[in-house]
């Protein structure tokens, strides 16, 4: 709003308008008489009035309207005094900062008031107020004097109250929207809306509403300075329209509340209404008793002390909800899940050490290194009974090779409870340490929900297939296993959902996997990895015998008199209709035979009490796999290596050709790279070696290479083929026969010398069974036939090697005369 224009004047405390000033006020005198004596004397709209000056702060004086206000003592208060001495009116400016103290010529807004100033009246807060009726509006002309009063000259304004029928309707519009107003505030009494209701003109109606609502210090100042009621009307009704949709929105908000305040009284009310009932009837509180009986069972539940504060707790917590809270539920829940879980139970450990021999022995067969290892950490328990780290271990083989079995018997023979959980395709990090109870359906991770199935703090633990853990956008899975599986973590295990630590201390943990390559380094180096190799015939063949033809008896419901396995009819299920490191499938094809003769049985027809290798083809039809087998003749060019597969060792024949050409080399058989270079290095060799052998340098070159591994379709690597190629490329290259009846392995380098390699037990027990009479081993491999059996050592030669040309001396046959000629 742009402020009314008017003459600008100066400071008249200067002496220069001394003169002046007495002028003006024995003219400001002469018309204030006038004007009180008789009304008809008041000057016209054209003429100047000179009155003492009243500032307004923070409240606006309309004209006809009775309105308090606060007078500054040093400069309203002696205006009004004089102006009531000598009977006159007062001008009453409101100034544009209601906060400055001492205003100036700058600060006093231009449109004022001529009023009628009651006598001015002290508050208890120091300040005076007085009671002012405006008369009519006027504009500031000039200030005459500043002291010890202000003095001012003004000009009333014309009135204009004209009423046409868009005045009328927006005072209609006004006097409702005042209406309204008075019915959804308490600040607007009904008997201004009442009053209004009397005032048939828009300017008295403008200046009576603006009066009775008080609006904001800038509207006031508007309203004030709009001289046209129609304008002032529409500015008002606007004002009226957003108070009114704001005082809606606020009814609405209280009724809203109001409905759910009204409502959860209703329901404390029924709810003490069904007490009284319930009590009359004599049934007593539910909720209360059940409350009850929580809190006897925290204060007998033989908790640490952490755990009985948190579980207090949360009981007052639960005591504080209505009974029919969503949150009831949850609390509940978790204090259960607080009482439920092992937190000092335990079972006493069964140290005597022939007894769990004992129990290892009836239950397994072979397994020497992982049996011995639990004797060892018996014996240590029995002379340090506390304690306080527990072994981890991680049992690494093939499938079907009774790792999981083997903890059930360890567990046996501990008197511990066993419990298992299996971890292939767990892929989310919330499995292992549970979800907070933020979320809906929260429980707590594996671990704690398989400790509370244990029901004690000591449990043999297995955590099955551990190799294939899984990690994606959840979490990694393997990661939050490190806490469990580290000794120095693990006394205080942290679960999601409990936030209580967790004793996993005195827990027994037992890993599995089928291979250590995908298990993180991290995880595999808290653990202490105990091998499972395959079982070979003779382990098989007695693993029948004692557990798997027995327990398919009992399964097929046969007598152990009626049927019986010759050791003849066991190896041919072995070697002819199976082919794995484990013994799984083997337990199936003998299920097999037996179900074919209970059926028989059952059929009341005969049926064969000895089953015979005859009677095993008889019953589970043609061979599915055939036996490698030696070669029958020495070749040229043939040598057989010793190989390991995950069902065992095998024999596998090496094939080299030579043919004219330009020196190029081939392997075949489906070989990985690292045979390939073992290829590579043998050719190598052989070529530095040339003369020693009776070689020409430029065969090689005129010359191409073929070497072939049979079965071409199973994938072959390693470097333990070596030492078998080497042999058949100097055997293709000199002529000279490979005895037939001889096997090898090892790895070879550069210079001819033979490296060790694993996987030896396997492959003498392969040769021993494929029918060869020597093996050729690294001379550093010699250690790994203490697992072999004796029978098979003395049945086999041995011959220990460290270099190539060893080799070549046990396993070529001398040259003939025609070659050596």
């Amino acid at each position: 709003m742009a402020p009314y224009e008017f003459d600008d004047y100066d400071d008249l405390d200067a002496p220069e308008w001394e003169d002046t000033a007495e002028a003006l006020l024995e003219e400001y005198q002469r018309q204030t008489e006038a004007l009180y004596r008789t009304p008809e004397a008041v000057p016209d709209d054209e003429g100047l009035i000179i009155l003492p000056v009243v500032f307004l702060r923070g409240a606006v004086v309309y004209p006809r309207m009775l309105t308090p206000i606060f007078v500054d003592e040093e400069l309203s208060v002696p205006a009004i005094e004089a102006a009531r001495e000598r009977g006159t009116t007062v001008l009453a400016f409101p100034l544009y900062d209601p906060d400055v103290v001492r205003p100036r010529k700058g600060d006093i807004f231009p449109i004022g008031v001529e009023a009628a100033a009651g006598r001015p009246l002290s508050l208890p807060d120091e300040q005076r107020s007085a009671l002012m009726q405006g008369r009519r509006r006027v504009r500031l002309v000039r200030i005459v004097r500043w002291k010890p009063f202000v003095v001012a000259q003004a000009v009333p304004l014309p009135l204009q109250d004209a009423k046409d029928r868009e005045t009328e309707a927006l005072l209609r519009n006004a006097l409702r929207l005042l209406q309204r107003m008075a019915e959804l505030s308490s600040t607007v009494p009904e008997e201004a809306y009442l009053f209004a209701l009397n005032i048939d003109s828009p300017d008295w109606a403008t200046d009576f509403i603006s009066t009775t609502l008080a609006p904001d210090w800038g509207r006031q100042l508007e309203v004030l300075s709009t001289l046209s009621p129609k304008e002032r009307l529409r500015k008002v009704v606007d004002w009226l329209a957003q108070e009114v949709d704001v005082l809606e929105l606020e009814d609405e908000i209280h009724h809203r509340v109001q409905s759910e305040m009204d409502r959860s009284q209703r329901e404390a009310y029924l709810r003490e209404q069904m007490r009284a009932i319930q009590s009359e009837l004599g049934e007593g509180d539910f909720w209360q008793k059940e409350l009850n009986e929580l809190r006897q069972r925290i204060e007998k539940a033989d908790l640490p002390e952490e755990p009985r504060k948190v579980a207090l707790r949360e009981w007052e917590r639960l005591s504080q909800l209505p009974p029919m809270s969503p949150e009831v539920g949850i609390v509940r829940t978790y204090i259960d899940w607080i009482l439920e879980l092992p937190w000092t139970e335990r079972t006493e450990d069964n140290l005597d050490l022939a007894h769990a021999r004992k129990v290892l022995e009836r239950n397994h067969y072979g397994l020497k290194r992982a049996k011995e290892r639990i004797l060892e950490f018996m014996a240590v328990l029995s002379l340090k009974p506390k304690r306080p780290r527990q072994p981890i271990l991680c049992f690494v083989g093939p499938p079907g090779t009774g790792k999981t079995s083997l903890g059930r018997s360890i567990a046996e023979a501990l008197g511990r409870k066993f419990v298992r959980v299996s971890l292939g395709g767990v892929r989310d990090e919330a499995e292992i340490r549970g979800h907070r109870r933020t979320y809906i359906g929260a429980l707590p991770g594996r671990i704690l929900q398989t400790m509370r199935r244990a029901g004690t703090v000591n449990p043999l633990f297995m955590l099955d297939e551990i190799d294939k853990l899984g990690a994606d956008f959840r979490g990694d899975p393997a990661a939050a296993l490190l806490e469990v599986l580290d000794p120095e973590q693990n006394h205080a295990f942290s679960d999601h959902y409990l936030e209580i630590p967790y004793d996993l201390s005195q827990v027994m943990f037992i890993t599995t996997a089928n291979t250590l390559s995908t298990i993180p380094p991290a995880l595999l180096d808290r653990m202490e990895v105990i091998e499972f190799p395959g079982y070979v015939e003779e382990e098989k063949v007695q693993i029948a015998k004692r557990f798997l033809i027995p327990r398919q008896l009992e399964e097929t419901g046969l007598e152990p008199e009626e049927v019986s396995f010759t050791e003849s009819a066991i190896k041919r299920v072995i070697r002819q209709y199976t082919y794995e490191a484990g013994v799984r499938n083997l337990e199936r094809e003998l299920g097999r035979i037996l179900r074919k003769v209970a059926r028989l049985k059952a059929e009341v027809k005969r049926f064969p009490s000895k089953i015979t290798p005859q009677v095993v083809e008889r019953l589970l039809g043609p061979p599915q796999f055939f036996e490698s087998e030696a070669e029958k003749e020495d070749e040229v060019g043939v040598a057989t290596a010793l190989a390991w597969t995950e069902a065992g060792g095998d024999v596998m024949p090496v094939e080299v050709l030579l043919m004219e050409g330009k020196g190029e080399i081939k392997i075949t058989g489906q070989v990985g790279e690292i045979m390939q270079e073992s290829a590579q290095a043998a050719l190598s060799y052989l070529r530095a070696r040339a003369k020693s052998f009776g070689l020409q340098a430029e065969v090689f070159e005129k010359t191409d290479i073929h070497i072939h591994i049979p079965e071409g379709s199973v994938p072959k690597d390693g470097p333990s083929a070596g030492v078998t190629i080497a042999t058949a490329l100097v055997s293709a290259f000199t002529g000279r026969k490979v005895r037939h009846e001889v096997g090898m392995t090892g790895e070879i380098t550069l210079r001819g010398k033979v490296l060790p390699v694993g996987g030896v037990r396997e492959k003498v027990l392969a040769a021993h069974r494929a029918g060869l009479k020597e093996v050729i081993l690294p001379k550093r491999n010699l250690k790994d036939l203490v697992e072999v059996p004796r029978s098979v050592r003395e049945a086999l030669r041995i011959m220990p090697v460290n270099h190539l040309d060893e080799v070549l001396r046990e396993a070529l046959r001398p040259a003939s005369k025609e070659e050596t000629t």
